[in-house]
């Protein structure tokens, strides 16, 4: 399919990926984001399994080495501060709670950004407003700019895509876990290492904060609660919420409330994953969290992204009609993204127990978990998600 022109909606990490792997192949991307640059910050993700291998074969494994945050591990901690048990970076052989590869969301954006923008356009702060999906092309109207006609076009801009309900209605459903979650920057203290740190409050309550390599704090704050809209508050209401929520809280809990008009990146949501019956639908396709979010408490979203990146551009490279390469990509991640979106049972309930004695057997499992014994046996019967798919090599379509 050398020459198509492919627009795609989001430059978070899914999209450039694919801009990346769509220049390998012959193909022109302009990439449409409704901010008005590469959006900074955000919090720490991680590359596990496929996703690292995906990183490798891109060239920038390296570089998201260099720019990793540096976290050695997680600690959790109770309300003096006193470690319950701790999983090091290297527990589970890298792909345990904490992955080896960690690095900002906002970072890892930009690398990819960097690595596309001499060959891909990017138009910033503007969206798609309307998709006239027809036999030759797709005609796309702008919130902004003018009209323009694309061979495809590829919805990456998240789990709220606007793009994927221009297209396909209300096909896909976001299905809520019962949990809420805010992430905030906040200023690094002389109580913060390099290791993360997980505190469990009673009520389904938990704080959380994370070493960056910038200098600060990333902190996260989470509570079980049903759909209540919570997300569609406006920012100033959202924070309210948490004060209220986590009044009496003690640790660090004070500390990050206190922090909380200060902060400028700041972010609520209502904590789910995305099911779609299908990810293509004429000329349109779908990819990463747009597609088939399956949630940060996963660990995989941004492995999926880009895998769901190098397999789409991949098929789309080994195929002369679009349909066939749609349905190719959506046959070899389908059982990869049902690995990644089977979450343990009782999620997210085990990792925010109600009651004390809740969180105390939890500690107690947590602490028998890092044992270094029990890690080993462990790896013998089980293996990451990740690893479970087979990647296909398209090393024989670059540039032909």
């Amino acid at each position: 399919m050398t020459g198509h022109r492919v627009l795609v909606s989001g430059a978070s990490i899914a999209g450039p990926a694919l801009a990346h792997w769509l220049h390998e192949y012959g193909m022109t991307s302009v990439v449409v984001e409704r901010h008005d640059g590469i959006r900074p910050g955000g919090q720490t993700v991680d590359l596990r399994g496929a996703g690292r291998t995906v990183a490798r074969r891109m060239g920038i494994e390296d570089a998201v080495r260099a720019a990793s945050t540096g976290e050695a591990g997680v600690a959790f901690v109770d309300a003096r501060d006193r470690v319950k048990a701790a999983f090091a970076a290297e527990a589970f052989g890298g792909e345990g709670f904490v992955a080896e590869l960690e690095i900002l969301r906002g970072e890892l954006a930009n690398l990819l950004y960097q690595r596309t923008r001499e060959h891909t356009e990017y138009v910033f702060g503007d969206r798609i407003t309307a998709l006239d999906d027809h036999t030759d092309g797709v005609r796309v109207s702008f919130a902004h700019g003018p009209d323009r006609t694309f061979d495809l076009v590829v919805a990456a801009d998240g789990i709220g895509s606007s793009t994927r309900t221009l297209a396909f209605g209300d096909e896909a459903r976001v299905v809520p876990l019962g949990l809420y979650t805010a992430y905030l920057t906040i200023p690094r203290a002389a109580s913060d290492g390099s290791w993360a740190r997980w505190h469990n409050a009673p009520r389904g309550r938990v704080v959380a904060l994370r070493p960056d390599n910038l200098g600060t704090t990333r902190a996260l704050m989470s509570f079980l609660c049903p759909p209540r809209g919570y997300e569609r508050l406006r920012t100033d209401e959202q924070k309210q919420l948490l004060r209220h929520v986590f009044a009496g809280v003690g640790w660090e809990a004070p500390r990050v409330l206190r922090e909380l008009d200060a902060a400028d990146e700041f972010y609520c949501e209502l904590v789910g994953q995305v099911h779609a019956p299908r990810w293509s639908k004429g000329r349109v396709a779908m990819l990463g969290d747009a597609a088939y979010c399956a949630s940060p408490i996963s660990g995989m979203g941004t492995s999926l992204a880009l895998v769901g990146a190098y397999v789409l551009a991949g098929e789309l490279a080994a195929h002369a009609a679009h349909r066939d390469a749609f349905g190719a990509y959506e046959r070899i991640m389908r059982p990869y993204v049902a690995q990644a979106q089977r979450l343990p049972p009782f999620t997210p309930r085990i990792a925010h127990p109600r009651s004390r004695l809740g969180i105390g057997l939890l500690n107690t499992l947590l602490a028998t978990a890092a044992n270094p014994v029990v890690q080993r046996v462990a790896r013998r019967f089980t293996s990451p998600p990740a690893d479970r798919i087979d990647l296909p090599d398209y090393t024989r379509l670059r540039n032909r």
